[in-house]
C-alpha cells in the first residue's frame, strides 16, 4: 500500500467523522469517572475506563477502512503490529485534564505509510473544533483552511510548551529555557495536550511549540496539521526524529530557527 493508491480526501472525510463520534463519548462520559476508576500507569500517566472505550470505539471504526494497516495506540487495546501501514491514535490526549475537569483534551488519530505521515485529525470536542489535514491537501478546522502565522520576531511571538511530569532529568536546562523564552516572548501556554497545542501551531493561534518525553500518539497527527499549514517540524537538533526520540519543535517558519538556536544553546 502507498499514499498514491488512496483517495486521502475522502479517507481523512471518514477519519474526521470517527473522531467526533470519539469526542462524543468523552464529552458523554465528561465528570462521571469515579477516584476508583482511575489507574495509574506511571508516575502521573493517569487512565480510566474512558480512554480504553474510546480506543475501541476508534479502532472498530477504523479496521473496516484500511483491513491491512496495524495499530500504534496508547492504551493497547488492539494488538501493536509492526505493519508498514498503520494508525497512531491517542483517544483522550489531556486525560489529566479530562479527570480533573478541565476543558481542554482531544482525539488524535494519524495515518502512517511506510515511514510517512499522510494524515492527521486532531479534534476538541469542547469547543467542537476538528483539524484534519492530508499529504499535499492543506490544513485545515471545520471546512476552513488554516495556515501558520507569519511572524518572525521572537518577542511578538506566543509559544507553547508542555511542563515535564515523570521524566525531570533535564529539568535543569528546561527551566533555563523557560525562563529564556518567558523574558523574550509575548508569554508561554501550558494547555495539558500536544495534539491541541500542535493544532494550534498549525491555526495560527500559537508561533511554536516545544515540549521532550512525548510518544507517537500525543504527536503524529499535529505534525501532519503543522506541516501542511506551512510550518515545520523536527526534534530539538533540527532532525525528522520527533516520533522516535519524543522531542519537538513545531513552530512557523519565521519563529523556527530563533526556537531552535534557543533549544540547541539551553536543552
Amino acid at each position: 500500500m502507498n499514499a498514491e493508491s488512496l483517495n486521502l480526501p475522502k479517507l481523512t472525510e471518514e477519519v474526521r467523522a470517527i473522531a467526533r463520534s470519539a469526542g462524543a463519548f468523552l464529552l458523554a462520559e465528561l465528570g462521571k469517572v469515579g477516584q476508583e476508576q482511575i489507574e495509574t500507569k506511571a508516575l502521573n500517566s493517569l487512565v480510566s475506563y474512558v480512554d480504553r472505550t474510546a480506543e475501541e470505539q476508534i479502532v472498530a471504526a477504523l479496521q473496516p477502512l484500511l483491513p491491512a494497516a496495524g495499530f500504534l495506540t496508547e492504551e493497547e487495546t488492539v494488538a501493536q503490529l509492526a505493519q508498514p501501514t498503520r494508525w497512531i491514535i491517542d483517544p483522550l490526549d489531556g486525560t489529566t485534564n479530562f479527570l480533573y475537569g478541565v476543558p481542554i483534551f482531544s482525539v488524535s488519530i494519524a495515518l502512517e505509510i511506510a515511514g510517512e505521515l499522510v494524515l492527521g485529525v486532531v479534534y476538541e470536542p469542547n469547543r467542537d473544533e476538528c483539524f484534519y489535514a492530508w499529504r499535499g491537501g492543506g490544513a485545515w478546522c471545520n471546512e476552513r483552511p488554516i495556515r501558520v502565522r507569519q511572524q518572525a520576531n521572537l518577542a511578538q511571538a506566543l509559544l507553547a510548551t508542555g511542563f515535564p511530569y515523570y521524566d525531570y532529568s533535564r529539568m535543569g536546562n528546561y527551566l533555563q529555557l523557560f525562563r529564556y523564552l518567558m523574558e523574550n516572548t509575548r508569554g508561554l501556554r501550558r494547555c495539558g495536550s500536544a495534539a491541541v497545542d500542535l493544532a494550534y501551531v498549525a491555526a495560527g493561534r500559537f508561533d511554536g511549540f516545544y515540549e521532550y518525553s512525548l510518544s507517537a500518539w500525543d504527536i503524529a497527527a499535529g505534525m501532519v496539521l503543522v506541516r501542511e499549514a506551512g510550518g515545520t517540524v523536527t526534534n530539538f537538533s533540527g532532525q525528522d526524529t520527533s516520533l522516535q526520540t519524543g522531542e519537538i519543535l513545531a513552530a512557523s517558519n519565521g519563529i523556527y530557527p530563533h526556537l531552535l538556536t534557543s533549544l540547541k544553546q539551553r536543552m
